[in-house]
């Protein structure tokens, strides 16, 4: 299998694991790379130092191309683009903020660079920076998402119609049909949250991977669309957020619940009462905790029987 962005990413397959809070550590990274994939350091949950620290022991783990993607919401953005230049890190995933801040930057390093959106008007923002990659991400997400509500089966080919950028599907996939399917819409790429977060390599609590498992269809709501649009699995914290917002709360009173690393005490430290616990609609399919490798090759696997069987529904 090539195509753009196996030519990109100087990987087998494209498939890109997502750089998930408290998910994504080296390991994880360093296990969908040596696969075939391209593995994603998740550096919204760390500081500089362990940022550091998990890019160094990434390259250790691997001599295959992996990434890290930066929030560029936070604070401490401009401090991890430095850091990735420093260490030479191959490429670069950047969400929640303008694509047009660093991609320059990063490319005068020679550094490649996807962005994460959600719509078609950022996408053309995203062409106009110059980005490598964009990556489409639908409502179906977990973690942060966007505010139009649009499904990966709609924004695909709403984004390649618009741009001829390179684009890699996300949101609600965690299989190779999924991935048949984003292919036939328009993308060259997929990349997937929830399968990964529930991985053997991922380093998110065992409590949570196992809450993962059991999740039904329904089992997952968007909250907060007030403060940040988050998607989220049902729990005593997902109630409390969601009687607060039937109740009226402002954006100052769900600041008060949410409170301080309630995403690190649900997804990292396995409190699955009081904790955030981020994760797809998907979900509802996941029944095993797989190593990331068995991952991407049930997917390749599956992508290439449903490519052959759809060739064989041809009609006249």
């Amino acid at each position: 299998m090539s195509n753009r962005i196996c030519e990109l990413f100087n990987i087998k397959y494209p498939i890109i694991q997502g750089g998930m809070i408290w998910c994504s550590g080296w390991e994880l990274a360093a296990a969908v790379s040596n696969a075939g994939g391209l593995g994603l350091i998740g550096s919204g949950s760390m500081n500089p130092e362990v940022l550091k620290l998990h890019i160094h022991k990434c390259k250790q783990a691997t001599a295959k191309p992996f990434g890290v993607n930066i929030p560029l919401l936070f604070s401490h953005a401009e401090e991890f683009i430095q850091i990735v230049i420093d260490e030479k890190v191959a490429v670069v995933f950047t969400s929640a903020g303008s694509p047009s801040k660093y991609t320059s930057l990063l490319h005068s390093h020679g550094i490649k660079v996807a962005h994460v959106i959600a719509n078609t008007k950022f996408a053309k923002k995203c062409e106009e920076a110059g980005v490598d990659a964009i990556v489409a991400e639908g409502y179906e997400a977990g973690g942060h998402n966007g505010i139009e509500e649009s499904t990966t089966m709609t924004i695909i080919p709403m984004i390649r119609e618009t741009v001829r950028t390179p684009l890699i599907a996300a949101g609600g996939i965690a299989s190779g049909s999924a991935m048949a399917a984003a292919f036939a819409l328009g993308a060259e790429g997929v990349q997937l949250g929830t399968a990964f977060a529930a991985s053997c390599e991922s380093s998110a609590h065992d409590n949570f991977k196992k809450y993962i498992l059991n999740a039904q269809d329904g089992d997952t709501f968007v909250v907060m669309k007030k403060l940040v649009p988050v998607r989220l699995l049902k729990n005593k914290f997902f109630a409390e957020i969601v009687q607060a917002e039937l109740n009226g709360a402002t954006k100052e009173e769900l600041i008060a619940i949410l409170g301080r690393g309630r995403a690190c005490k649900g997804m990292f430290e396995g409190d699955l009462e009081e904790g955030e616990l981020e994760v797809g609609q998907i979900a509802g399919i996941i029944k095993e905790i797989k190593p990331a490798a068995r991952i991407v090759m049930e997917m390749v696997d599956e992508f290439n029987a449903c490519i052959q069987r759809l060739n064989q529904q041809k009609f006249s």
